[in-house]
């Protein structure tokens, strides 16, 4: 699921890439967010008894955190490479790795992921955009928190009720923050492209995400996410043209190595019952 989750957004981000020169970053998250939020109300129509006023609170949260994660993100990709602003994005989900590991398996897994994001990002080089690299660690800090609260969301809320919730909060969050500048770009063939956008990121990852937290550590899907830096530079390679280096391929192969000693040793002992299930 967590690997399903990757591929579906790194090709929705690299199909928002090529809209950013017609609508802008701040264009390109605003419509994925829109209608990821419209669609989620509508097919999943939340109901009252789903939530306690806890639950619904970090529902709120994990929606305001994503509307930042999405806009942060967009605006590190329109400066930097697609593969490295998700190798810095992924300095989130090892800073959650390390926190919640236990034992010498807490540091190897993202250290050997560690190693493969410097690979990828080379930070040697000097060539990387400032600014772009502020936006991506932005973008990683808000992930890392994305992780801790879709877990408690999974834990506590029936099937993907939360993320009903949160997806419209993000929608509202991202029309306040610029939705007077992106509206008056948006034309009915951009606006149809948009739903496509959405299932892709972040509605179909976004719910596998929820349901992988379920079932794994946060550790250990901290860890596991060290897979999406790879798939990004093949998908960055593929749609984008935006072709790798040596290091970058050995890179991937380290954070690829990591990904799959993360899964295989982070699974929960006791996936938890939602509220509302079996009652």
């Amino acid at each position: 699921m967590a690997m399903g989750s990757m591929l579906c957004v790194q090709l929705g981000l690299a199909i928002a890439v090529t809209l950013i020169d017609r609508i802008g970053v701040e264009g390109a998250a605003w419509l994925r967010l829109a209608w990821a939020g419209v669609l989620l109300l509508l097919i999943v129509r939340p109901k009252r008894a789903a939530f306690t006023r806890s639950s619904f609170g970090m529902c709120v949260v994990l929606g305001v955190v994503t509307a930042a994660i999405t806009l942060l993100f967009m605006a590190a990709l329109d400066r930097i490479p697609l593969g490295t602003a998700s190798a810095l994005e992924f300095l989130g989900p090892l800073g959650v790795a390390v926190a919640h590991g236990k034992g010498r398996q807490r540091f190897v897994w993202p250290g050997l992921a560690g190693l493969g994001v410097v690979l990828l990002t080379q930070p040697w080089a000097g060539v990387i955009d400032p600014v772009g690299v502020m936006f991506a660690l932005g973008a990683a800090v808000c992930w890392a928190t994305y992780i801790l609260l879709t877990q408690r969301v999974g834990d506590q809320v029936a099937g993907i009720s939360g993320l009903a919730v949160s997806m419209p909060v993000a929608a509202l969050v991202a029309t306040v923050t610029v939705g007077p500048a992106v509206l008056p770009r948006m034309t009915p063939d951009i606006l149809l492209i948009g739903i496509g956008l959405a299932i892709l990121l972040p509605v179909v990852p976004f719910a596998l995400e929820l349901l992988a937290l379920r079932r794994l550590t946060a550790a250990a899907f901290g860890t596991l996410m060290a897979l999406e830096p790879a798939f990004a530079m093949i998908i960055g390679l593929i749609v984008l043209h935006q072709m790798p280096g040596a290091a970058g391929v050995v890179g991937i192969g380290f954070v690829v190595a990591a990904g799959i000693g993360a899964a295989r040793s982070g699974a929960r002992t006791q996936a938890p019952v939602p509220a509302g299930v079996n009652s």
